[in-house]
């Protein structure tokens, strides 16, 4: 099953849109700024004698503090009958709707939350605050979609 086969089994997908627009940019330019780093090391006269592979791994720490940065693009946030399925930047969870007491967005605050029983909570950093409209329409949809599967 292909990922767009299986977003389709959910009735909302929200990801974030400035906040992955903006992470792109900047792992573009670490890796370029790495880059040129690493191409430009031995053509100075600093008095250190650096290698080739001084260069690669210059180039390579460029590669992996980018993908550290793009690690901020994986927020994601599902909704179907199943329940709600949270997807930050390292974990990925499913909550039934039994275990859900709301959703809040507290003022002040960056990104909206998945309140759940036992008076915990999940944030859900696929809904930003910088997002404004985007994220409104969500709150609204996943709101809906709560009360949709939360009554009876």
């Amino acid at each position: 099953m292909s990922g767009r086969d299986r977003d389709t089994a959910w009735d909302l997908v929200v990801r974030p849109r400035r906040a992955v627009r903006t992470a792109w940019v900047c792992a573009v330019l670490v890796f370029a700024v790495f880059m040129v780093g690493g191409v430009w090391l031995r053509s100075g006269s600093t008095g250190v004698n650096f290698r080739l592979a001084d260069q690669f791994a210059m180039i390579g720490v460029g590669v992996l503090i980018a993908a550290g940065i793009l690690s901020l693009t994986r927020p994601r946030l599902r909704v179907g009958p199943a329940g709600v399925s949270v997807r930050n930047v390292l974990g990925d969870n499913t909550f039934a709707w039994s275990h859900i007491r709301g959703v809040s967005f507290p003022e002040g605050k960056s990104w909206a939350r998945l309140e759940l029983v036992d008076d915990e909570y999940v944030p859900l950093l696929a809904i930003r605050s910088n997002d404004k409209v985007h994220a409104a329409d969500a709150m609204d949809r996943l709101r809906e979609l709560g009360a949709k599967y939360t009554a009876g």
